[in-house]
């Protein structure tokens, strides 16, 4: 196998179900360590962060990632045992395989290949990982990210591991993300026998106008950079069990993907405003903001990016600021330019997860040409 084949396997083989890294960043700790690599950890409750770099002064080229993973879900459902690498049809198979242990592997390798052949570099080479990606990410880059500022201390160029890709290895890359706002809203009525509307107060009824009218009002037009600003319906719970008991409650959690165009408070503004036009008063409102949108100029980092993948990969690629979250929020604001390149994202979070084995080594080669151009900017 393949250097960065056979990290990949070996990190997907370490159960390291967010917030546990289960040992994957000491491996690779044990592994740059000895290549003369500084290493600095930043342990927040149960969550591992760990910054490896090697060189100082500028340019500072970072690669941002994580160890964590999604549940497996059933292992029944399993072709091959999730946390058990597998090579089936050119692919390799595993849970973090694409989101984003082979990424991490392809970071690590352009990194060795760098230093075997320039180990007295200009400027300095970073990896900076967190196992509390994939959960709320409280505990990770958020936290490291004020580190990173109280010190003054943040990299010119963060290149962010995500799988970006979507039909073939960097058709696409991120320059930006939308922001995410998750709300949770209870409405209180009054529970009753179905049998006597005149007793009861069914918050079901309240609701279901004011779920339409969510989820269809057009909260912005996006712009240049941005799709419209959407909302999506992620849980509803209601009822007693009982077939004729209407309940006293209903809870309901929904989604914003906001472009810059509307900012949160806007949007909790227009929420509250459609409770009262469709008549609900009565129900408590819980909002949390887990991403604020943000877009990177064009740049040096995303100049090399493009230059080197048409180069290496054959390809011009799609810059957009599409998919869900990423950590490159955290560093974005800290005047970093961000730019995110991965492997191919249609197997994320699924049941055999997996990635084409060329494409790990492509990746690798892809990361070293994009150091080596910008450490000899």
């Amino acid at each position: 196998m393949s250097a960065t084949l056979d990290l990949a396997s070996a990190l997907i083989e370490k159960p390291s179900v967010t917030p546990d890294d289960a040992g994957c960043q000491r491996l690779l700790a044990n592994r740059l360590l000895p290549l003369g690599f500084g290493v600095e950890w930043f342990h927040c409750d149960k969550v591992s962060n760990v910054l490896f770099t090697h060189g100082q002064g500028e340019p500072s080229v970072w690669f941002l990632g994580h160890t964590d993973v999604v549940p497996s879900g059933p292992l029944e459902d399993w072709t091959s045992l999730p946390f058990k690498a597998e090579i089936r049809d050119d692919n390799l198979y595993g849970r973090g395989s694409a989101d984003m242990k082979g990424a991490v592997a392809a970071m690590v390798t352009a990194v060795e290949s760098v230093l075997c052949e320039a180990p007295d570099h200009a400027g300095q080479v970073g990896i900076l990982l967190t196992s509390d990606e994939e959960g709320l990410a409280v505990d990770g880059i958020r936290q490291v990210a004020q580190i990173l500022r109280q010190r003054d201390d943040a990299p010119a160029y963060c290149l962010v591991g995500e799988p970006s890709s979507q039909t073939r290895l960097g058709d696409v890359i991120r320059v930006g993300r939308r922001g995410s706002i998750h709300a949770r809203l209870q409405v209180h009525g009054i529970q009753g026998h179905s049998a006597f509307p005149e007793t009861l107060d069914n918050p079901i009824h309240h609701l279901a106008p004011f779920l339409e009218a969510l989820t269809t009002k057009v909260w912005d037009q996006g712009d240049t950079d941005f799709p419209p600003t959407h909302c999506q319906i992620t849980n509803f719970q209601a009822g007693t069990g009982a077939e004729n008991v209407t309940p006293g409650q209903a809870d309901v959690w929904f989604n914003f993907r906001n472009s810059p165009v509307s900012s949160a408070q806007e949007i909790r503004a227009g929420v509250e405003a459609l409770l009262q036009q469709n008549g609900i008063h009565e129900f408590d409102l819980g909002w949390r903001v887990s991403g604020e949108p943000f877009h990177c100029k064009d740049g040096k980092l995303r100049a090399a990016v493009v230059e080197v993948v048409g180069q290496e990969l054959d390809i011009q690629p799609e810059m957009n600021t599409g998919g869900g979250t990423s950590d490159g929020r955290f560093m974005a604001p800290l005047g970093t330019e961000v730019v995110e390149l991965g492997l191919l994202n249609g197997s994320i979070h699924q049941v055999d997860e997996h990635v084409p084995t060329r494409d790990l080594e492509d990746l690798s080669r892809v990361y070293k040409q994009i150091i080596i151009k910008l450490l000899s900017s």
